[in-house]
């Protein structure tokens, strides 16, 4: 060591030195006194020249709220200042966080706001006191990670910050004060410790199940309900013993917030094992299985962004049902679980093949299937099964070629047990009926596969149903997509390119899943690795790597898109862009040498790219990368065996003028008298519809030069609109009316699918 260092160290070892004998005697007179709050004002003179500070509060736990209090003398009397734990507060901050802060200046808004978004100084006391708040230390006081208090140290004395010697001394005291605190909360020093004080188990007992917790990746909480025939509030009385925070047990009664959960993944709240059990975005309490997480607590402030929060302790168990999963048994009947056993270790279903229990049970199953089969052979696309008020029947109605119609009645005495029914073969949870579920069903109808995707919600009288028929089908071929001249053209020429994205957008149900296999269909070749994620996977080629992506186990668009990028594609389609995240991964596999196909809930092209603006994505990348956008919709055409003729009327010619847009109209080169319009009849063929079968109708904008420079400068939808226009785009309106003129649908069915 050098000779001249040795003075400094000499000095800082006696400045250590000086510092532990002070603390050692704080802490002794801490340990004798009654209570903190008697002590504090004995040595608060000492403390705060071991601080090096003007001011300290202390801050400590409630036992009643989820607050921190902190008691001080005014006169004779005590006052108590009380801050709730939410990151608007500093104290409050570091009681949520459990995260130790330091500050040059509490009155700087900007250094505050890099700690937290929301977090601000309250300068009331110092507007009362003329104390002038500078620097300050904020430490969380907790014994074994269980939050105790807060420390709130400020003013550097002689002026300046705190430094890192300062924080560490700090970090000490409280570390100490975490003991006294706890032992006059009457905590216990682990979560199942006071099992052990009272008998329940023995230490050693405890010490094994921690040790096959950890090896069979089970709780321990699970192993000692299960096989110490412990109660749930026994186990739950000795964890709030320890975390310092009220114990809640499952209530059936009370239904969870969720709003609050909006776009939330169900199955990342399983995972962190947590839940708001009830509260809005002005305090919500929530139920965790470990309370002490730092980084959970800081998750959950992330994910609810409420004003202020209010924990509570729960078994694990508890938390999953709150989240509709049943960690034991459930109040299924006996009818319900021989549904279920019916359905164990099947993966297909023969549609033909009726199992039953008695005679009741082989009517709801004959009228399940029977029900699945008419939809299937009327074309439908959706089965729609409807709820009753009181003891009226059910209506189940059937979508075909996009317009609802009523199939037949079902008893209200029965339609619990249809609907039942369809949840065991879906493999749905039978005895959850307050939540919407998700699921599918396979059956065979003449050999031939026919998926159902199902989807259940609760309504005021009941459960309502919708089964949509996944019929597996073959590809279209692009040619067959009644596409213009100009666009057909076109997407031909777009997809020919290495690389880029090109978008196909519309509603639900507008046939984008068609067209994109279409598009892939033709250029699907040997010499082109194609990867699809698809939601649900629908209609299967050979050649292609098909993906069903499955957000419950976190296998999501964007998670898929990345997994691809590592399997060598050269072309990928992604089956839906629904966040910021997909679509900016969609947009650099498309810059690194990727032909990417996606698709958007947009109404038209020029839309399409002011979304994915708003979204986030980087401008200059996007126009780099973009193909085109083809918007299309599905309008019902006309049965061809009973449409009639007839020669549109001046105001009905003048409305066509109009949707086309009279500037333009004079390029379909058409006299009124010698334009022939039809309209729907009815027949046999149709059902007496008047209509049969749907086209699509479409738009595609293409990125020109001239459309990548607008993208760039992020113009209007307006803007986009006149530039593709004046570069040959025609509308959704303009294709519907040229398809109007050639007789395949008419002018109500135009309307009823395009707003103008």
């Amino acid at each position: 060591m050098n000779d001249a260092a040795k003075p400094d160290r000499v000095e800082h070892l006696k400045r250590s030195l000086q510092f532990q004998t002070k603390l050692n005697q704080v802490m002794q007179k801490i340990h004798e006194a009654e209570s903190f709050n008697e002590i504090m004002p004995v040595i608060e003179s000492t403390l705060l020249e071991l601080m090096n500070a003007e001011r300290i509060t202390i801050y400590r736990r409630s036992r009643h709220s989820q607050e921190i209090i902190s008691e001080y003398k005014s006169g004779d009397e005590t006052k108590e200042i009380c801050v709730a734990l939410t990151p608007t507060s500093i104290a409050g901050y570091v009681a949520l966080t459990q995260k130790p802060i330091r500050i040059r200046d509490v009155y700087q808004t900007e250094e505050l706001k890099a700690i937290h978004p929301k977090l601000a100084f309250d300068n009331s006391f110092d507007q009362v006191s003329g104390f002038r708040s500078h620097s300050m230390m904020v430490i969380p006081i907790k014994h074994k990670n269980v939050p105790l208090g807060v420390m709130q140290v400020l003013n550097h004395r002689g002026g300046g910050t705190f430094d890192d010697a300062d924080m560490a001394k700090a970090m000490k005291f409280s570390m100490l004060l975490g003991q006294k605190f706890r032992y006059e909360l009457g905590g216990t020093k682990g979560p199942y410790d006071y099992l052990i004080q009272t008998g329940r188990i023995t230490q050693k007992q405890l010490d094994d199940y921690s040790a096959r917790a950890e090896k069979e990746n089970i709780s321990v909480t699970e192993l000692l309900l299960q096989e110490e025939n412990l109660s749930s509030i026994e186990v739950g009385t000795s964890l709030e013993r320890f975390y310092q925070v009220p114990y809640m047990a499952y209530d059936p009664n009370i239904d969870i917030p969720l709003d609050m959960l909006k776009g939330v993944n169900e199955a990342y709240l399983r995972k962190q094992l947590w839940v708001p059990v009830m509260g809005d975005q002005d305090d919500v309490v929530v139920l965790v299985d470990n309370p002490t997480d730092s980084n959970r607590i800081m998750d959950i402030q992330n994910v609810l962004k409420a004003s202020s929060y209010q924990f509570r302790v729960g078994l694990p168990g508890d938390i999953l049902r709150f989240l509709g999963q049943e960690a034991g048994g459930s109040d299924v009947d006996l009818h319900e679980l021989v549904g279920r056993l019916e359905e164990e270790g099947i993966e297909e279903e023969d549609i033909d093949i009726i199992e039953s229990v008695d005679e009741n049970a082989a009517t709801v199953i004959q009228l399940v299937n029977s029900l699945i089969l008419d939809a299937y052979k009327a074309g439908a696309s959706d089965i729609h099964i409807e709820p009753s008020k009181g003891k009226v029947s059910s209506k189940v109605r059937l979508r075909v070629d996009g317009v609802c119609r009523n199939a037949l009645t079902v008893p209200a005495s029965h339609i619990r047990a249809v609907v039942s029914r369809i949840k065991v073969m879906a493999r749905l949870d039978i005895s959850e009926r307050r939540k919407p579920q998700d699921g599918k069903l396979s059956v065979r109808f003449k050999g031939e596969p026919l998926e159902l995707r199902v989807a259940t919600l609760p309504t005021v009288n009941g459960e309502s149903v919708v089964m949509r028929i996944l019929a597996a089908s073959e590809t279209m071929p692009i040619d067959k997509l009644n596409m213009s001249d100009r666009n057909l053209r076109e997407t031909q020429e777009l997809i020919k390119s290495p690389h880029g994205i090109f978008l196909v957008v519309g509603p639900t149900g507008s046939g984008k899943t068609t067209t994109l296999h279409a598009i892939l269909g033709h250029i699907n070749t040997p010499e082109l690795k194609i990867w699809t994620a698809e939601d649900p996977v629908e209609i299967t080629q050979p050649g292609l790597q098909q993906l069903q992506v499955l957000p419950k186990i976190g296998l999501t668009f964007a998670a898929a898109l990345r997994s691809f990028l590592r399997a060598d594609p050269d072309v990928i389609m992604i089956g839906e862009m629904r966040d910021a995240e997909t679509a900016e991964a969609g947009v650099e596999a498309s810059l690194t040498g990727h032909l990417v196909f996606s698709t958007l809930h947009t109404n038209s092209a020029p839309e399409t790219l002011t979304r994915l603006l708003d979204l986030g994505i980087d401008p200059i990348s996007f126009s780099d990368a973009l193909l085109g956008v083809l918007a299309q919709r599905l309008v019902r055409t006309l049965c061809g065996e009973c449409k009639e003729s007839y020669v549109p009327d001046t105001d009905e010619f003048n409305l066509l003028k109009r949707y086309y847009g009279e500037e333009m109209f004079e390029e379909l080169g058409l006299i009124r008298e010698a334009v022939k319009l039809y309209r729907p009849v009815g027949c046999s063929q149709c059902g007496d519809s008047g209509y049969r079968g749907r086209t699509g109708i479409h738009e595609l904008l293409v990125a020109t030069p001239a459309m990548k420079e607008l993208v760039y400068r992020r113009a209007t939808a307006s803007e986009i609109k006149d530039m593709a226009v004046s570069e040959g785009m025609r509308t959704l309106m303009q294709d519907s009316i040229v398809k109007l003129l050639k007789g395949q649908t008419d002018i109500a069915q135009v309307r009823r699918v395009i707003a103008e």
